[in-house]
C-alpha cells in the first residue's frame, strides 16, 4: 500500500514539476511578439503568411484514422477466432461491422464524404 501512495505522489509531483515549467518557459517566449511578427524589408507584409486550408482534407484526414484504428482494431480479432466460441466470435464481429458501416453510412449522409 506504501508502494502505491508513494508512486501516485512522485507521479503528481512531476505532473506538477513539468506543468510548472512549461508555464514558466511559454510566458518568456510570449514576452516578445514583435520578434514573431512576418517582417518584409521594413515595410508591412503584402499578404498573409498563412495559407488557405481546406476544412475537408482535415475530415478526411480524421475519418482516414478512424478508419485505420478499426482495422487494427480487426486484425487481433481474426486471432482470436481460434481461441472463442465460434457463435459468440461472430456475434462480437457482426455487431463491431455493423457499427462500421452505421458510422460511414452517417458520413455519407451528413455529407462528410462530399468534397465541394
Amino acid at each position: 500500500m506504501l508502494k502505491i501512495i508513494l508512486t501516485m505522489i512522485s507521479a503528481m509531483l512531476i505532473a506538477v514539476i513539468l506543468m510548472t515549467l512549461c508555464t514558466t518557459i511559454s510566458k518568456n517566449m510570449n514576452s516578445d511578439r514583435e520578434k514573431s511578427s512576418p517582417f518584409e524589408c521594413g515595410f508591412d507584409p503584402k499578404s498573409t503568411a498563412r495559407l488557405p486550408f481546406s476544412l475537408q482534407f482535415f475530415l478526411i484526414a480524421v475519418l482516414f484514422l478512424i478508419f485505420d484504428i478499426e482495422i487494427i482494431i480487426i486484425l487481433p480479432m481474426m486471432i482470436t477466432l481460434k481461441l472463442m466460441n465460434n457463435m459468440s466470435w461472430m456475434t462480437m464481429m457482426t455487431l463491431f461491422m455493423l457499427t462500421l458501416l452505421l458510422g460511414l453510412y452517417y458520413e455519407w449522409k451528413s455529407g462528410m464524404l462530399e468534397w465541394t
